[in-house]
């Protein structure tokens, strides 16, 4: 199993409704094992990450106020993407870990950029 990226808004009940996966854009998060092993690492949390490692203990749903912070976030994650490739566990048959993590960051941050857009919130789960 993998954990995907989306985008949601809210409804005018507060309830969320994730919105479809734009042609041409994908929606890969990495690998189920990256909730901990990546995003809940030690290397992760080090530079002050406070949305990134939350999948370690369940989904994060990024409200749309918060989407500049987070996109904030991911540039600081794909500024240190050398010592978290090497600070963490490469997954079977994945040769080059570093280049799996920048790719899932570049997904992840498209889907971001989308939201702020869109006045929307972002949820990897």
């Amino acid at each position: 199993m993998s954990l995907c990226v989306d985008v949601f808004v809210r409804d005018e009940d507060g309830g969320r409704r994730v919105l479809d996966v734009p042609e041409g854009c994908q929606d890969s998060a990495g690998f189920e094992r990256w909730r901990t092993t990546v995003r809940g690492s030690e290397t992760v949390r080090a530079p002050g990450a406070r949305f990134l490692p939350v999948p370690a203990t369940g989904d994060l749903h990024v409200e749309a106020e918060d989407v500049t912070g987070f996109l904030a976030e991911v540039a600081l994650l794909r500024a240190n993407l050398e010592p978290v490739a090497t600070g963490t566990e490469r997954p079977r048959g994945l040769p080059e870990h570093r280049d799996g993590i920048a790719e899932r960051v570049d997904i992840i941050e498209a889907a971001a950029l989308r939201a702020r857009e869109q006045g929307a919130g972002v949820l990897i789960w």
